[in-house]
């Protein structure tokens, strides 16, 4: 077994760790972790042990500069992520390429960088493992969205040098049929800072797990999320922000909508502060707004302090449905019904698109999120 700890875990940081799918037993649904997702609509990604699938397609042109990326070697690449699920060990393994993408020390790029990842089919699984390294007192904008139909396992692993600085944009906008499981994990350095947008919009399941780890005092990370689901859509996003380090900080939060029956969307946020961060400074929230009924939202968060020195530490989540006095205060000044509320739902959506620092991507979405709402009330 090539795992880190074979004691049994005390904490949700601890629990089992391996490169190999077969050290984690089968799943079966009645797993903590699990107990939200349907398995069954992972496909073959439940029950497969290895293989090399097939990998997506990637494209990088047109990088600015200060920007490189490539594809390599798994070997070649040093491992930020030590995965502990079964899928995310299955990635691991069999994604034989790796997409490397690098912004140089001090490079200060006067554009995004975008990357575009595309499914070739849902015929069989594929996988994939990018790489993400920002050198030191860098400072970067990170475009990465995924288009087309795929059943889809991956790996998005970031370091973020000292000093440097990174706003990660990560774009779900999968075909209706596509299947994804992803683990993102970002290691921040020293006086480092990573501001990650994750949007989820497209896609028949979408199963997200974003992890943070400090490497040095001062870092930040700000994770930002905004998800639709719409009739029939499954969309999970887990956060693990691990406080190991004095004196960092961290802000977790996500805005969903749903609309549709049997949409389902669920968030669970773990901030663990241990012994040694003292200094720590972390909130998080979730808010979901229901525009139907059928639609149901989870959301869990959970904090876990070992230290009493803290700068601050707090969690909220709330669940609501559509504003009906909101709607009638706009329909009571002219404004229709249908514009009144893509009024009303784009601001719930406004303070994380206003995140995103590319204004033609801030449009798309904003868009989206209209036509959606269009659709609806078809």
């Amino acid at each position: 077994m090539t795992t880190e700890a074979m004691a049994p875990p005390s904490t949700k940081s601890q629990v089992l760790r391996s490169f190999d799918v077969t050290d984690f037993p089968a799943l079966n649904g009645l797993e903590e972790e699990w107990r939200f997702t349907p398995l069954k609509r992972l496909r073959e990604l439940v029950t497969a042990t290895g293989g090399t699938g097939k990998q997506v397609g990637v494209d990088y042109a047109n990088l600015p500069a200060g920007v490189t990326a490539r594809q390599v070697d798994a070997a070649s690449v040093e491992n930020v992520l030590t995965p502990f699920d079964r899928i995310s060990a299955l990635a691991y393994g069999a994604a034989t390429d790796v997409t490397l993408i690098e912004v140089a020390e001090d490079a200060v790029p006067d554009a995004p960088a975008l990357v575009r990842v595309t499914g070739q089919g849902t015929d069989a699984a594929s996988y994939a493992r990018t790489f993400v390294k920002v050198g030191r007192f860098a400072n970067a904008v990170l475009v990465i969205e995924q288009l087309g139909s795929a059943t889809l396992a991956d790996n998005l692993e970031v370091t973020v040098a000292d000093g440097a600085q990174l706003t990660l944009v990560t774009i779900a906008n999968w075909a209706d049929d596509a299947v994804q499981a992803q683990h993102v994990k970002l290691r921040v350095g020293r006086d480092a800072k990573v501001t990650h947008v994750q949007v989820a919009l497209g896609g028949d399941l979408v199963r997200q797990f974003t992890s943070v780890e400090y490497a040095g005092r001062g870092g930040d990370a700000e994770l930002y999320g905004l998800y639709f689901a719409d009739a029939g859509q499954h969309f999970e996003h887990r956060q693990l922000v691990d406080h190991g380090v004095p004196d960092c900080r961290s802000y977790v939060g996500y805005r969903g909508a749903l609309q549709g029956r049997s949409a389902h969307t669920v968030w669970v946020g773990d901030v663990h502060i241990r012994a040694a961060a003292t200094g720590t400074e972390t909130y998080e929230i979730n808010r979901n707004l229901l525009l139907t009924d059928g639609a149901r939202a989870d959301s869990v968060p959970n904090l876990e302090i070992e230290t009493g020195e803290v700068a601050g530490a707090g969690h909220a989540s709330a669940t609501g449905r559509f504003d009906d006095e909101q709607l009638f205060y706009l329909m009571a000044r002219g404004i229709p019904e249908g514009e009144a509320r893509k009024l009303v739902v784009r601001g719930f959506f406004a303070e994380l698109i206003n995140k995103i620092p590319v204004e033609e991507l801030r449009e798309r979405l904003g868009d989206a999120i209209e036509a959606r709402l269009v659709k609806a009330g078809s």
